[in-house]
Parts: structure tokens; C-alpha cells; sequence
């Protein structure tokens, strides 16, 4: 019955974790959207103007590379930096968009990893599951932590099993 109640609590509390998962998930990608969405605007309007200066992107930072001015060196380096990042980011939400529930989860550790992944940690707002993919996630939840603690508690209260099985025999 202990066993039973401890593996109930244990259902539960991974229920409710795993059950906030898809809410991150949507929270991280509506981030990761605008990050993309303001890099756009910055990448667009570089290209824009070396455009209007007869220049392609490599050439105009290849200019800012040759400049003896260490602030438009800088400027440069950052700028290449940024379109770096417009593309990782631009891929990485390509990659969330065309993803199934499951394929999200396991793009969990890329999540954590970004500083958009800690900012929409820090920022985290619970919500209640109503959606079919977060009732899965409880779900499995759910039966994921009963078994797992249901296990444990079984696998711990093992030496004391034997010792009541060798206490009835004494007895006897």
C-alpha cells in the first residue's frame, strides 16, 4: 500500500513536470521566432545597403576588415557574428516548426542550451495542459514516474523483505 501511494506521488509529480513541456516548448519557439524575426530585419537592411553601395555581403564586410579602424574591424567581426546567428537560429526554428511532440522532446537539451532556451526558462509561465500533446505528456508522465518510484521503493525495501521472510521461518 506504501509502495503503491509513493509511486502515486512520484505518477503525479512527473505528470505535472512532463505535462509542462509542450507550454515551453511554444513559449521557446514564439521567442525563438522574434529573435529570428529581429535579425531579419538587421540582416536584410546590411544587405540593403551594400547592395545600394554595389556590394554583396562578403565584400562589404570584406571592407570593414580592411579598415585600419579597430571600431569598424569590430563592427565587422560582429556583424559577421550576427549573421552567424540569424542562421543557426533561422535553422534551429525550421527544425521546432516541422517537428512531431516526440522529435521537440528530444530536442530538449537544444533548448536548454541557447540563451533563448534559459531567458524562456527564467520567464516560464506554467499552463495547464488542454491540448491532446500535453495529456500525452502527463500521461506518460504519469506512468513513467509510478514505475520508476514504484521500483526504487520495491528495489530499497528489498533487505527488509528478507529479513521478515527469515523472521516466519525462525518462528515457526
Amino acid at each position: 500500500m506504501l509502495r503503491q501511494l509513493i509511486a502515486g506521488v512520484g505518477g503525479i509529480g512527473l505528470a505535472v513536470t512532463l505535462s509542462q513541456f509542450p507550454e515551453y516548448a511554444q513559449q521557446y519557439t514564439q521567442r525563438l521566432g522574434g529573435a529570428v524575426d529581429e535579425l531579419r530585419v538587421i540582416t536584410e537592411d546590411f544587405d540593403r545597403a551594400a547592395t545600394q553601395s554595389g556590394l554583396d555581403r562578403e565584400s562589404a564586410l570584406d571592407r570593414y576588415e580592411a579598415s585600419t579602424d579597430s571600431f569598424l574591424a569590430e563592427r565587422g567581426d560582429s556583424m559577421s557574428r550576427t549573421f552567424l546567428r540569424y542562421e543557426q537560429l533561422s535553422s534551429t526554428l525550421e527544425r521546432i516548426q516541422g517537428a512531431d511532440p516526440l522529435q521537440r522532446l528530444q530536442s530538449l537539451p537544444a533548448y536548454l542550451d541557447t540563451d533563448i532556451g534559459r531567458r524562456t526558462l527564467e520567464n516560464y509561465k506554467p499552463a495547464v495542459p488542454v491540448t491532446m500533446e500535453g495529456i500525452l505528456y502527463a500521461g506518460g508522465g504519469f506512468i513513467l514516474g509510478y514505475l520508476v518510484l514504484s521500483g526504487l521503493v520495491r528495489f530499497f525495501a528489498l533487505p527488509f523483505r528478507k529479513r521478515r521472510s527469515r523472521d516466519r521461518i525462525y518462528r515457526s
